[in-house]
């Protein structure tokens, strides 16, 4: 199936590990424009080559952090002045901290909105106008399966994760006539470093190996497996393609059929 994604300039936030760099990956290979983000200058480099090695695709780098609006506005102002347009994007952030009510003060959770909400809000901010001047254009908001059905030692996740679903909705209503799509998917348990850290918080807590511990969430899942990013990112690149155009205000999660909700 052609995506009809060859010249596409895409933005992929935090994405130079886990799941943002497989789906800037993907995004690459279907023949797109990527503007790859992260705070780490190293790490970003590292994604770029490895990107750039992969698919032969243009890639931009470009380091800053999310929570600050200065470096979100020169994200999306570079990709535009490099590519002409800015027509996809993926908003993503790392998860915050794992932990219980009792492990929190309010300023965790004011933290925990500005990392994933936030920046979700400014990100779209800074892109929307661009997709309104084109008459089209894709976001797709990676959130977890935790705004769907919280995750027990995930509250400020939990919490954080549902607003952006909430934001998310409400945009899709004011811009589908502009011919943008706008949809939320919600990961499960898939293989990023991110996993291998609560893992590894769990193990410690229960005296246990992260061995086990992976055990233990590939049995709570159906399929009896944890996901791999290529997987995901390949769900996210359909989404972001011309194919489905008729798809927007979604919830869509990839976990292997973790959630267990009939919404």
């Amino acid at each position: 199936m052609d995506f009809e994604l060859k010249g596409k300039a895409a933005v992929v936030a935090a994405s130079s590990s886990g799941l943002g760099k497989a789906i800037a990956l993907e995004l690459a290979a279907e023949g797109a424009r990527v503007t790859i983000n992260a705070r780490s200058e190293a790490n970003l480099r590292r994604a770029a080559d490895e990107i750039r090695s992969a698919t032969g695709a243009e890639v931009l780098q470009v380091t800053g952090d999310l929570t600050r609006k200065e470096d979100v506005r020169r994200l999306i102002a570079e990709t535009k002045d490099r590519s002409g347009s800015v027509d996809i994007l993926v908003t993503n952030a790392g998860g915050p901290p794992a932990g219980f009510f009792d492990d929190f003060k309010e300023d965790d959770y004011r933290k925990a909105v500005e990392l994933n909400l936030i920046s979700t809000i400014a990100l779209c901010r800074q892109a929307v106008p661009h997709m309104k001047e084109a008459g089209w254009g894709r976001i797709v908001a990676i959130t977890s399966i935790a705004a769907k059905q919280p995750v027990e030692n995930l509250i400020l996740s939990n919490t954080a994760r549902a607003g952006v679903l909430g934001f998310m909705k409400s945009l899709a209503d004011q811009v589908a006539s502009f011919g943008i799509t706008v949809n939320a998917v919600c990961p499960g348990y898939h293989l990023t470093e991110r996993l291998r850290d609560l893992a590894s918080l769990v193990a410690g807590k229960e005296g246990v190996s992260v061995e086990e511990v992976y055990a233990r969430w590939a049995a709570s899942t159906p399929m009896k497996r944890i996901g791999d990013p290529k997987e995901f990112a390949a769900a996210v690149a359909f989404l972001c393609s011309v194919r489905a155009s008729y798809i927007t205000g979604t919830a869509i999660q990839i976990d292997g059929g973790v959630y267990r909700g009939l919404i």
